[in-house]
């Protein structure tokens, strides 16, 4: 995994059709129906997370940032995904449960979904669309891919799992 899949591939934003971005429902992981259209003019960090990768100690900073920042309009949106060598085995409940106690996690976190392959689920068939991977593949390669959209619903970069929460503040102070 390489650090330069802090993908700026092409320096222009990708504007999603707003219309279809924020029609896209989701369903919380605690089985609440929600449309994505509940992000309105906010900031968002979304990110596939994974309770058993080596990069899970990620939840510490992201809740970092969502504390420092949440009352700015900044929303992190964590999708527990278990594509990545079984990485996620727990249930729903498991996970909350999980990122509770060991991270005090109070972000929105949403069922376990797939971020590829025929199952796809469609917030990350968008933002994939959006932001190319490390030579321009669709594929996320790893847990903690993070994508960073602006409140006029820009993406504006993709970040490798490598890339630490923290240092992304600059660009998320930038952005309230």
């Amino acid at each position: 995994m390489t650090t330069s899949e802090n993908l700026n591939i092409s320096q222009s934003c990708y504007t999603l059709d707003m219309n279809e971005l924020y029609n896209i429902e989701l369903t919380t992981i605690n089985k609440q129906k929600l449309s994505m259209s509940h992000y309105k003019n906010k900031v968002l960090l979304i990110v596939n997370v994974a309770s058993k990768c080596g990069f899970t100690s990620q939840y510490t900073e992201l809740e970092a940032l969502y504390q420092k920042y949440k009352d700015k309009n900044f929303v992190i949106l964590g999708f527990p995904c278990n594509q990545f060598k079984g990485q996620e085995p727990l249930s729903n409940k498991e996970i909350l449960e999980f990122c509770q106690l060991n991270y005090d996690v109070s972000f929105d976190m949403f069922e376990k979904i797939e971020v590829n392959g025929e199952n796809t689920h469609p917030l990350y068939s968008l933002l994939k669309n959006a932001k190319k991977g490390i030579f321009g593949t669709d594929a996320i390669k790893w847990n903690f891919t993070k994508f960073l959209i602006n409140k006029e619903g820009e993406v504006l970069e993709r970040f490798a799992p490598s890339t630490t929460p923290l240092s992304l503040e600059s660009k998320i102070e930038a952005l309230l």
